[in-house]
């Protein structure tokens, strides 16, 4: 039989049954053997990780922002890849917005696919948009291999990427269910928001009274409403408030095709611990009070919330206003791609979680949501998407040494546990100082 390429040997590979020792076996950048550790594999290479070494699945980030083309200064495929591979994440998937043209026809998914081609360092895909007037665009962008569709019922932040009024809502998701694609929501009532005081000026306190959970609350009631009338399969971005659980639980237990996600910084951070004028924690939704976090955690557990995705949104300095820390006039957006696997096991680990639990969140789910049969586990068949992660070491975030363009994240000075060693795309590491060679992809939609 022919060698294998690679073969990775850990004390501690992390599995569906937990963490066991294992040998895993490469060939044409596709895991075809998992044995036991001491197992006579022939091999080209090896690589035999030490004991404080954990071998986890490459990370699934469906929730990036990388801004290019139209906002480069923002963010870019280069450095937003690169901080994806720094941080054990090998796929990303694309937010529509905030580029220019956002991903709202065939031509921008064409623009945006051209752009990343040279510079993706980890396999990459896209979200298309769903707005007002490209209703027709739908389905020839799923027909092109978008993953889905994202819309808001509110202001976005950018004017080219205008929110789905109530009346358009229900055809766009008609016509989703059609083709049976995906519908992701930014899910924030436009008129509880806009009868919400104003933010304004440094109080932290002041700008969560502008984002009441009360539109998230009701935002998220009105999208399982229409799901449940149209069939249309739909997704919640970023849930900041545990209100929102008990009725995503109901929805699924009717049948309504509904998952949902929240976000690192709503699971690390609380409004308690934010000082007034400290922008850097502006995100829309906000986060919210410790009390809250900790429901937020138990959706975790009893699996309400499927998924943590980064919602990495970046911005130049003088967008998030850090000279006046004035809310409301601050980029809303945290910059976090490099940090959310440390980020979540800091806490995880704290709360009696497993890294199983965590890679289920981080790896297999959004794998599985966004339809990438051969990602986000290590089982025979998958790619060989390695992230090296030792979890016991620990670490003070430096912003000056992450990859993102733009050195701004409310994790700067803050201890971590848990640091990545080496990103491996299809059983290859990841050398961000080398050519990146990360692929484009589609969603796989044929039957497994």
């Amino acid at each position: 039989m022919t060698a294998l390429d690679l073969v990775v040997r850990a004390r501690r590979v992390v599995s569906a049954a937990g963490e066991v020792a294992r040998a895993v076996g490469v060939r044409d950048g596709r895991i075809v053997a998992i044995a036991p550790y001491d197992a006579d594999l022939d091999s080209v290479d090896e690589l035999v990780l030490t004991d404080d070494e954990v071998l986890m699945p490459g990370l699934v980030d469906s929730h990036v922002h990388v801004n290019d083309p139209g906002r480069t200064e923002w963010e870019g495929f280069t450095s937003a890849t690169r901080a994806a591979a720094a941080g054990g994440v090998t796929t990303i998937i694309d937010m529509p917005l905030n580029s220019i043209p956002p991903t709202c026809d065939v031509p921008a998914l064409e623009l945006k696919r051209k752009t990343a081609a040279s510079q993706a360092y980890v396999d990459t895909g896209f979200w298309g948009g769903a707005i007002p007037g490209n209703l027709a665009q739908l389905r020839p962008l799923h027909e092109a291999g978008v993953f889905g569709f994202k819309c808001f019922l509110l202001h976005s932040g950018v004017d080219e990427f205008p929110p789905l009024a109530p009346d358009e809502l229900e055809p766009v998701m008609r016509e989703i269910a059609a083709f049976d694609g995906l519908l992701i929501v930014h899910a924030e009532d436009a008129h509880g928001i806009d009868s919400a005081p104003a933010p304004h000026g440094a109080s932290y306190r002041d700008f969560l009274h502008s984002r009441p959970r009360e539109a998230e609350n009701k935002a998220v009631a009105d999208v399982i409403d229409l799901a449940r009338q149209t069939g249309c399969r739909v997704h919640i971005l970023h849930v900041s408030s545990s209100d929102v659980l008990p009725l995503l639980a109901k929805a699924r237990r009717d049948g309504v095709r509904i998952t949902a996600e929240t976000c690192p910084h709503y699971l690390t951070f609380s409004a308690e611990e934010i000082p007034d004028g400290a922008t850097q924690y502006k995100c829309c939704p906000p986060i919210r009070e410790a009390a809250n976090r900790d429901q937020l955690w138990n959706g975790l557990r009893d699996q309400t919330i499927d998924l943590v995705v980064s919602d990495h949104s970046p911005s130049t300095a003088d967008l998030k206003r850090l000279d006046t820390g004035d809310f409301g006039e601050a980029w809303g957006g945290i910059a976090s791609l490099q940090l959310d696997l440390p980020a979540v096991w800091t806490e995880a680990h704290r709360r009696g979680h497993t890294l199983t639990d965590v890679a289920r969140w981080m790896c297999q789910a959004p794998a599985a949501q966004t339809g990438l049969r051969h990602k986000g586990s290590l089982e025979v068949g998958y790619d060989a998407d390695f992230c090296v992660f030792a979890p016991d070491e620990t670490f003070v975030v430096d912003v000056n040494t992450l990859h993102h363009k733009n050195a701004i994240t409310p994790y700067d000075g803050r201890p971590l546990d848990g640091l990545v060693r080496s990103t491996w795309l299809r059983g290859e590491p990841v050398d961000i100082t080398a050519g990146p060679r990360g692929r484009l992809l589609s969603p796989d939609r044929e039957a497994p």
